[in-house]
């Protein structure tokens, strides 16, 4: 009787899984096109409000669902938790620097530069993820997987030199892309340590993670300048605006969550896989849904980014379960 319930929970386990994932492909893809028809169809130079205005969404709905779950506790279930609690500020506020600094240069990113480029300039996440995990952790890469990382790198260099040659090249979209990548892989590991603060509580994390997000934006768009042109924006009244704008909070709490979920159920090291596969996907559909034309080595670019990255993937499966015969082995023993 215990091997068929063993089963059975591994499988309940994967099926967990792959809807976690799934709902990441889905919402995350979305949200790209949705925030680049914000970012660059509405006439507004002001991406940190954009992205400001998606973080209080977010937060909205979290102190909404707080509220009702104390009120309704049959109906909505919250975890309680308090964001202005001094303790929770004191360990929580650094993922937040890094959730800030996350979204604030995707979206900065993704307004400079084309959907079917954004894959390629946001791939060195995994590369990124092999420098900190030595630097911040001490853990050591085998040379197997630092050649696949050299292969991520060398189609990046590719695909940048291909997106030189059009018109739609941007070199500080560009550098955005390799920031975003840098806080993505910070947020990354830094968010298994943080959830162990908030009793494993994704939807607390998300609440607190938003809150302050919020009010780091402020300080940014008033250097940034975008108060101003926010102001004398002519559409600022009327009600598509707000409208569209609300769509894009609601994508921002989604992906928000499904990112944290995601990183919960699997690891940073397969859910920074998860989204540079996602990104190849994102990248027909983008190419496809924008008629775009491009060269038999920007198409490369793609590929050999993504090989690379599924070499990576393979090669810390095989280390992995190797370590884990090893560790059973000397029990055994």
């Amino acid at each position: 009787m215990y091997q068929p319930l063993e089963k059975e929970n591994l499988c309940t386990k994967y099926i967990r899984i792959g809807v976690v994932v799934a709902a990441y492909w889905i919402i995350s893809i979305l949200t790209v096109f949705v925030n680049k028809a914000l970012l660059s169809g509405l006439n507004l130079n002001a991406p940190l409000f954009v992205t400001w205005f998606q973080v209080l969404t977010s937060s909205s709905i979290c102190f909404t669902m707080s509220l009702l779950s104390k009120r309704y506790p049959r109906t909505v279930t919250f975890p309680d938790g308090n964001p202005f609690d001094a303790d929770t500020f004191r360990k929580v506020i650094p993922l937040s620097i890094l959730f800030t600094a996350m979204i604030s240069t995707n979206n900065l990113c993704l307004k400079y530069v084309g959907v079917a480029f954004y894959y390629v300039g946001r791939s060195l996440t995994t590369v990124f993820n092999v420098l900190l995990t030595y630097a911040l952790l001490g853990q050591k890469t085998s040379p197997k997987a630092v050649l696949c990382c050299m292969l991520i790198v060398a189609g990046f260099w590719i695909g940048v030199d291909q997106e030189s040659l059009t018109e739609s090249f941007s070199l500080i979209g560009t550098i955005f892309g390799v920031i975003g990548s840098l806080s993505l892989s910070l947020y990354s590991i830094y968010t298994k340590r943080t959830l162990q603060h908030v009793n494993q509580e994704v939807w607390l994390l998300s609440y607190y993670n938003n809150v302050y997000s919020a009010v780091l934006f402020i300080p940014l768009m008033i250097i940034n300048g975008e108060v101003q042109e926010v102001l004398n924006y002519e559409h600022l009244a009327e009600a598509w605006f707000w409208g569209v704008m609300m769509i894009g909070g609601i994508c921002g709490f989604a992906i928000g969550f499904v990112t944290t979920m995601q990183i919960k159920v699997t690891s940073p090291l397969t859910h920074n896989i998860s989204g540079t596969a996602k990104a190849c996907a994102q990248t027909v559909i983008a190419t496809s849904w924008y008629q775009e034309t491009k060269s038999f080595l920007w198409w490369t670019s793609n590929v050999v980014v993504l090989l690379g990255s599924a070499f990576y993937t393979r090669v810390k499966q095989i280390e992995m379960d190797q370590s884990h015969r090893e560790q059973m082995n000397s029990q055994k023993v």
